[in-house]
């Protein structure tokens, strides 16, 4: 027991200090910090230098790292402010799921793959990792931009839908077939969950707030949003849906408490130990080995149209917003992540799809998982750099015109006042 707890140990420094040491240098390289974290787990992993093999345990502590990630981005989130935005998020969300589905599906055929093949390939190409983009975004502080709310929303639409999608391909692939009832359930207990959520729960928060306080423990207000926390992660796992929609849905209810509990700086402190673990493993996983020169043109091909399809499906519904919205919006959506894994490998276990298949996917999710960061800083770094504009010469007249009744107003309140 003792030597496996110092092997854990030092597997936990390890990793922690090469995602930092990662993520440090790519800040000095004016890059997000995310991207070197990623990419210590490339080099530090079991496919390179072998240094760490990450154990079930790391892998739990690195989807705790997720969880917690994503309840710090709901408290920065509000609801009305994702509500507002809930028409064009659900654009967002369903164009960047159709888009990179056809895509890949019909690429995939057009290679003469088999259809069950081809169905788990653009399946995994329909995910979103909100993760990877909520740490850029959160790095860039520009959380409360409009882009980064759009994102938001659609993110946790595209996953639920991305969940319901997938139990169907698995129950297509299955020698049973489609349980219909089965899925009906599911996209009744996701539709009932997101609407609790977001409507329900934030009510509830409200009258219980008062009483929180009187509670004689240290700290009430954080003890109760943490187990609010998991405790909606489990459940969101529960109905079919992934732990870090429940974990966000958990950020948003405590979202207008934040700021007067001070719980924003406290979890962040918890997010800033774990989130690297799950950075970290997710490089780990990728092994550009399995690439062999037969497979890289089609790897090539799905990767360009991964990030093509969601640049495209995600960014036309806002383009009322500007072409520099709707860029940022694409990119912000294609990372795949953890979620086009989990995609590919119940593609592998149920023999559905072959290795060379896999291969591609894991290229896929990794070129994907890599491309978003620094394309990230760049346009939102753009929109930040951009001069405000001058006023034209018309404008500044006017301006002058309403400078004389504006002081006589003023002058004129402050009279009435003394009076």
């Amino acid at each position: 027991m003792q030597h496996d707890t110092q092997t854990l140990l030092l597997e936990l420094f390890v990793i922690f200090v090469a995602a930092k040491l990662g993520g440090e240098l790519f800040e000095r390289l004016k890059m997000p910090a995310v991207l070197g974290e990623i990419l210590a787990g490339v080099i530090f992993g079991p496919y390179s230098l072998s240094w760490v093999i990450p154990s079930s345990t790391v892998l739990s502590i690195a989807e705790l790292g997720a969880i917690f990630l994503l309840f710090t981005v709901g408290l920065e989130t509000r609801p009305k402010d994702l509500l507002k935005l809930g028409r064009e998020a659900t654009g967002v969300a369903l164009g960047g799921i159709a888009l990179p589905f056809a895509f890949g599906f019909g690429y995939m055929m057009l290679g003469k793959h088999p259809l069950h093949e081809s169905t788990f390939v653009a399946a995994a190409m329909v995910a979103t990792s909100v993760g990877i983009t909520a740490r850029v975004l959160r790095d860039l502080d520009a959380l409360n931009t409009i882009a980064a709310k759009i994102i938001l929303g659609a993110a946790v639409i595209d996953d639920i839908i991305g969940m319901i999608l997938l139990a169907f391909v698995v129950g297509l692939a299955s020698a049973g077939g489609v349980q219909w009832l089965w899925l009906i359930v599911i996209i009744a207990a996701a539709a009932g969950f997101t609407i609790f959520m977001l409507f329900v729960a934030p009510r509830v928060m409200r009258r219980v707030s008062p009483n929180i306080g009187r509670l004689s423990t240290h700290n009430p207000q954080l003890i109760l949003a943490l187990t609010i926390c998991l405790g909606l992660s489990v459940a969101a796992e529960k109905i079919g849906l992934a732990a870090i929609i429940g974990a966000f849905f958990a950020g948003l209810t405590f979202s207008d408490f934040s700021p007067r509990w001070n719980l924003q700086p406290r979890v962040e402190a918890i997010n800033e130990f774990l989130a690297p673990f799950f950075f970290f493993t997710m490089g780990a996983r990728l092994d550009l080995r399995v690439l062999s020169p037969d497979l890289l043109v089609s790897a090539a091909v799905i990767c360009l149209l991964a990030i093509v399809a969601k640049i495209l499906g995600c960014g036309l519904p806002v383009m009322g917003r500007g072409r520099e919205t709707a860029m940022q919006v694409g990119v912000g959506m294609t990372p795949r992540g953890e979620v086009g894994l989990i995609v590919a490998l119940i593609g592998l276990q149920m023999n559905m799809i072959s290795p060379s298949a896999y291969a591609i996917v894991i290229f896929m999710t990794g070129t994907t998982t890599l491309f978003a960061p620094p394309v990230l800083r760049i346009l939102f770094n753009r929109r930040a750099a951009l001069p405000a504009k001058s006023p034209s010469a018309a404008q500044l007249e006017a301006i002058a015109d309403l400078r004389p009744g504006i002081a006589a107003a003023g002058a004129e309140g402050v009279k009435s006042d003394s009076e």
